[in-house]
């Protein structure tokens, strides 16, 4: 290997001469690099590159593999070079923070930083890795004074998202001084762009194009059975294979079917039992993932736990899995090598319809077969519809016996009919033109006011220049009216002398928590509802999380979960009181899913929306974080008492969402000590049930130690590491009572648990908190079991029948604290109806092993007579 070959890229930017650094020097030290490392740039990298090189903004339309990074790359290298700031923007998390290590590498962690939302790691970097959100937060709040004059942005065709695709537009009508690098394999026409660019920047834009992909696809069509179509795709060496489903339910079954398959020889097997031993499967969704894993089946979709899709992946990074089932999430972003793509079928439900695919769409997901440098080919092969692949079958059987059959007839619901035709016609066909999708909501208009500079006159601005036609641009503007007019008279914005002509009359409520946020569209219903309160409640802390459950997102799976229980509950009294059956329909009408605080909720929304006629979201009161604090409920617990095992990821999602609402949107003053202790417990349950992103993310905290890895050539390896075997999280036992907070939730969590008798639960619980391979036992060595949890619980049930689970029951009072060393020990007295009151559970808490998890790590001791 040549010296050159182990230089980074930084180490290849040219000397200045006379202060400028030339634009022929600069392409000669790129090539330079990329010849070190045996790469040959393709035409359209080639093209692109030297119109960057001239100063030129450029939307590169090229396919999937052909290597777009490398003209990002060389962009990010001019702009450092010049001594400008760059960034990279793309939609996906983990592709930001792959793309940060990457850039890492080439130009060294002190030159490159990262913010994702969750994490912000050397801010003020030369480049900077970045959602798209964070991009146009930033260019709303600065605008034309924000320091980033080279801008890339990937998987450009988000900018006709109808939820996110406004990210993708603010940066190109608030930043004029920046230029663009737009990407994606799918951009459709570019016309409108060029010239929107242009008139904006002041700089020519150029579209390159190209259709040469560095790994030809091979397209078929199956009409073989799903599990003989895999298999024999397997044994023709074409794995790994990445069975494209439109729903989680298909995947999770298809990942079982192919149970049957023989997909991995032995050593093969071993290999793959050897990179998940230190794993921890611990949800309940957990076993079934690590036996699919085990065959060399992947699963991969939005429902199940991060740490889980991050687990698939870089298993396929590694080589050892042969098939994932997984959901179109896939086609963007996620580096997980792939050498042929198997859609199971040609149409999904596209939120309110069934459809054929897009073109984009399909383009995008087959894109991703085939890899450069391991694959000549890659592989694109789409199913037949079911029913006609068995009738295929069955006309075949009716040759061989003469006999006649009856076809089988297509889906009634989720299905539009398509055939090889429809699969030819996609092939050929070129992605649709993107379609702006702009709107305005109170993170916008906070983001802009809070300018130094006349942020009103930007709205406006922004308002002309958006891509929308002239009859939304007039709805968009009497919104944003309205808008404005709700956050002045809720004094969350304030007008105030201006410092100096062209400066801003407004600011933003100083007097706010500094992470305050109003990233829900009924935030300022929330903030405006908290004051009509009973503070002095019992109830009070669960109600303000009733207020935060209901103005977020509905996790629609499980409330339908919810309002199925229920309706059988009601059924079952409705048949023990003999009502007849009709009636007993009619009355299963009027059955909803759990709603606290219903009427109240819903007239103060009411109240709300009258004088903020600019609400065209409604509140939506659920209870399930008020319900798990409510009962006590573990995470497993909860998702073993609805089944949903399926959509873990959905239930820690809304937990989330919930969790930032309370922390970063409700206001410290309306916080009590139960409620922060609710807030922390919360934050602690995100971090315990999946830590995988979080550790991630504290792995950049100290990205000077991050580059001294890559120098060590150790930063690959620390990555590889099992989920849990490396936390650097803070030390969360430095606030004695925070921790105790925490302590005390875990120990209520437990406690209802065993007052349901549910002692599965206790010991799931319990068994989170456990080292690789440490016995479940008391502070003698003998181990719990249900059995013996039985045993003690009759006895204490035979003395006190219950204990207390109520607010005095809870008291701070009855929780008694001694240190021995490293350990805490807590005694938390049972509180009995009778106020004997003379049993306790007690449990020993490593002060180190916490600090080094990153949260409370309970062991349990006894339970027994105090």
């Amino acid at each position: 290997m040549s010296e050159n070959a182990r230089k980074p890229l930084k180490d290849f930017i040219p000397q200045a001469k006379n202060g400028e650094v030339a634009s022929e020097d600069l392409l000669e030290a790129f090539m330079e690099w990329a010849e070190s490392r045996g790469t040959t740039l393709y035409p359209a990298q080639e093209e692109a590159i030297l119109e960057l090189l001239d100063g030129k903004n450029v939307i590169l339309n090229t396919p999937t593999g052909s290597g777009k990074s490398m003209v990002a790359l060389a962009l990010h290298f001019e702009s450092i070079a010049h001594g400008r700031k760059s960034v990279y923007t793309c939609p996906i998390k983990a592709l930001v923070n792959e793309k940060w290590m990457a850039l890492c590498k080439e130009f060294g962690a002190e030159n490159v930083g990262l913010s994702t939302g969750d994490a912000t790691v050397n801010h003020d970097a030369p480049i900077l890795c970045c959602t798209a959100e964070i991009l146009a937060n930033m260019a709303l709040n600065e605008g034309e004074k924000l320091d980033i004059m080279d801008v890339v942005m990937d998987e450009f065709h988000y900018y006709s998202d109808r939820e996110r695709g406004v990210a993708w537009q603010v940066p190109l009508l608030t930043l004029p001084q920046s230029r663009f690098l737009l990407m994606s394999a799918t951009v459709g026409a570019t016309e409108f762009f060029e010239r929107d660019l242009t008139k904006h920047t002041g700089r020519e834009t150029v579209t390159v194009r190209s259709t040469q992909r560095p790994v030809p696809l091979d397209f078929s069509y199956s009409t073989s059975e799903i599990s003989t179509e895999v298999q024999k795709l397997v044994n023709e060496g074409k794995a790994p294979v990445y069975v494209v489903h439109f729903t989680q339910a298909a995947a999770a079954s298809n990942a079982q079917n192919f149970m049957s398959l023989d997909l991995c020889n032995k050593e093969e097997k071993q290999a793959i039992n050897e990179a998940i031993k230190e794993v921890r499967f611990s949800s309940p969704y957990g076993p079934d993932v690590k036996r699919w894993l085990k065959q060399g089946i992947g699963l991969h979709h939005a429902g199940l736990l991060p740490k889980y899709r991050i687990l698939c992946e870089k298993l396929a990074q590694k080589g050892l899995l042969k098939v994932i089932c997984g959901t179109d999430t896939l086609g963007v972003g996620v580096n997980v090598p792939i050498r042929t793509v198997l859609f199971t079928q040609l149409c999904k439900y596209s939120g309110d319809k069934t459809a054929i695919l897009t073109a984009r769409d399909f383009h995008q997901i087959a894109g991703r077969a085939g890899r450069k440098g391991f694959d000549d080919v890659g592989y694109v092969v789409a199913q037949a519809p079911e029913h006609v692949i068995e009738n295929l079958k069955l006309e075949a059987k009716s040759r061989q016996t003469g006999k006649k059959f009856q076809k089988r007839k297509p889906p009634e619901h989720g299905y539009v009919p398509f055939d090889e035709n429809t699969y030819k016609r996609l092939i050929d066909a070129q992605p649709e033109p993107l379609t702006s999708s702009f709107r305005v909501d109170h993170g916008m208009l906070l983001n802009i006011l809070s300018r130094e500079t006349d942020g009103c006159r930007a709205m406006r601005n922004l308002l002309k220049d958006c891509h929308e036609s002239a009859a939304s641009k007039k709805q968009l503007q009497h919104r944003a009216f309205m808008l404005f007019r709700s956050l002045v008279e809720k004094k969350i914005v304030e007008f105030v002398p201006a410092v100096a002509p062209g400066y801003s009359h407004l600011r933003v409520n100083m007097n706010l928590q500094d992470d305050f946020a109003m990233n829900q569209p009924l935030s300022l219903y929330l903030v405006d509802t908290l004051p009509k309160l009973d503070k002095d409640s019992p109830e009070y802390a669960l109600d303000v999380i009733t207020l935060c459950e209901s103005i977020v997102e509905n996790p629609e799976a499980i409330l339908r979960i919810q309002l199925s229980k229920a309706r059988d509950a009601r059924m079952n009294e409705l048949k023990a009181q003999g009502m007849e059956y009709n009636q007993r329909l009619e009355e299963l009408d009027k059955v909803e899913y759990p709603k606290p605080l219903r009427d109240f909720i819903y007239d103060t929304f009411n109240a709300f929306a009258e004088v903020h006629p600019w609400v065209d979201v409604n509140v939506e009161p659920k209870s399930i974080v008020r319900e798990m604090f409510e009962n006590f409920s573990t995470f497993s617990g909860y998702v073993k008492q609805y089944n949903l095992q399926r959509m873990e990821a959905i239930l820690l999602r809304h937990l989330n969402y919930v969790y930032k609402v309370l922390s970063q949107t409700v206001p410290d003053g309306y916080k009590n000590e139960e409620l922060l202790e609710m807030q922390d417990y919360l934050g602690d349950m995100i971090r315990r049930v999946d830590s995988s992103l979080l550790e991630e993310w504290e792995k950049m905290a100290h990205p000077e130690d991050y580059q001294k890895r890559l120098e060590a050539g150790t930063a690959e390896d620390e990555a590889e590491k099992a989920f849990g075997a490396d936390k650097a999280a803070a030390d969360i036992t430095y606030d004695k009572k925070r921790f105790l907070n925490m302590v005390r939730q875990r120990i209520f969590q437990i406690m209802g648990s065993l007052a349901k008798q549910d002692f599965a639960d206790v010991l799931d619980s319990l068994a989170e908190d456990l080292a690789e391979g440490e016995l479940l036992a008391d502070a003698k060595g003998t181990p719990w079991t249900e059995k013996r949890l039985l045993e003690i619980m009759a006895s204490y049930t035979a003395e006190h029948h219950k204990f207390r689970m109520d607010v005095e029951g809870r008291a701070l009072a009855h929780t008694i604290v001694t240190y021995e060393g490293d350990t805490m020990h807590v005694q938390q007295m049972l509180q009995d109806e009778e106020d004997f009151n003379d049993w306790s559970i007690d449990f020993d808490i490593s002060l180190s092993d916490s600090r080094e998890a990153g949260m409370p790590l309970l062991k349990l001791a006894r339970i027994g007579e105090a």
